[in-house]
């Protein structure tokens, strides 16, 4: 798995308790138990991306790590954060201080992710970042207990904004997700599009999530412009390309760049739709062999489906995160965060 290392509540119910207690060579491990919190969108337009198939993707790496042999008890609790950073904190706080909790992993929707690294650094404990994208979390709030795994805004912005620029499409309008990850994503790709020698000659800041694209898409047709970089996600993505489709967008000239395109955004639009579109992807199921295998693991347990980049990412997160307590017999959440970004993947 490659990954990028930088510096409904009440839902607790799934358990994964995978080992007899631990022996004295974990005492230092707190309560005897490793407690891992997956906390993300199980509900609303970041569900399909992470939601349910992040905790299969956790329990699978706590499974493949092996703890009964190691003498090691793991538990896996999980929540929504239904997208709310108050709602997101206050999970975190009592998962840190009530319930041991020891990290944090996935967390979809950048305000909620900022909000809790915060938190993980004012307890001492870890965050390991999947699902959300904002570079601003290895920047300007960079915190030595969180680690921002599998992508962000900065690569989404080389990957995808800087080979439409070279391919030609150097005149930009934005349609941005007026929150922290959209305005974090459209700042990246203009200063891609800026420096590669594109124009940016338009933006609209849409409320997340929304429904209704057609004021926003008029506005973006109107600017003539050759690329409508889509500064959104999930559901808001797939709803404004659909929506722009039945417009005659794409009919009349123009193309769509999905600045963060997911498997399952492709599978919702279908091939008709979603042809043409240029992505950038940390993980995909069918690369070689290797993924491939993994994948059809966890499509048995998850209904059939195939892993997106970031419930590859929880798994991978997850499993780097157990060799790291396992090698310091330790859970204090600094500490690994630093053992995690010493040791190699």
């Amino acid at each position: 798995m490659r990954v990028f290392a930088g510096c409904t509540v009440g839902v607790l119910a799934l358990f994964a308790v995978l080992s007899l207690a631990g022996e004295p060579a974990y005492a230092q491990i707190s309560g005897g138990i490793v407690k891992i919190g997956v906390l993300n969108d199980e509900s609303g337009p970041y569900a399909a991306l992470a939601g349910p198939g992040s905790r299969v993707a956790a329990l699978m790496a706590v499974e493949d790590f092996g703890p009964a042999a190691k003498g090691m008890k793991v538990e896996i609790v999980f929540a929504d954060h239904q997208n709310k950073p108050d709602v997101g904190s206050k999970i975190a706080r009592e998962w840190y201080d009530v319930d041991k909790v020891d990290v944090i992993v996935d967390v979809p929707t950048s305000s909620v992710a900022l909000a809790v690294s915060q938190i993980a650094r004012e307890k001492g404990k870890a965050l390991l970042v999947s699902a959300a994208a904002s570079s601003d979390l290895t920047g300007k709030a960079c915190s030595p207990n969180t680690i921002h795994w599998t992508y962000d805004t900065w690569a989404l912005a080389n990957g995808t904004g800087k080979a439409l620029v070279k391919s030609g499409g150097d005149t930009w309008f934005f349609l941005t997700a007026n929150y922290v990850f959209g305005l974090g994503l459209e700042r990246d790709v203009e200063a891609v599009v800026l420096g590669n020698g594109g124009k940016v000659l338009g933006k609209a800041r849409h409320p997340f999530p929304t429904s209704d694209f057609s004021s926003f898409l008029l506005e973006a047709q109107a600017s003539q412009a050759k690329i409508i970089g889509l500064a959104n996600a999930g559901g808001d993505t797939t709803n404004a390309i659909e929506q722009g489709t039945r417009l005659g967008i794409v009919q009349r000239g123009q193309h769509f760049a999905g600045l963060l395109v997911l498997l399952t955004d492709v599978q919702g639009l279908g091939l008709t739709k979603a042809q043409g579109l240029i992505l950038t992807e940390a993980f995909y199921w069918d690369m070689d062999a290797q993924t491939r295998a993994w994948s059809t693991r966890f499509a048995r347990r998850h209904w059939g489906a195939m892993p997106t980049m970031t419930q590859a990412g929880v798994y991978s997160a997850v499993l780097h995160y157990l060799k790291a307590v396992d090698a310091l017999k330790s859970d204090d959440g600094t500490a690994v965060i630093e053992k995690m970004k010493a040791m190699s993947a």
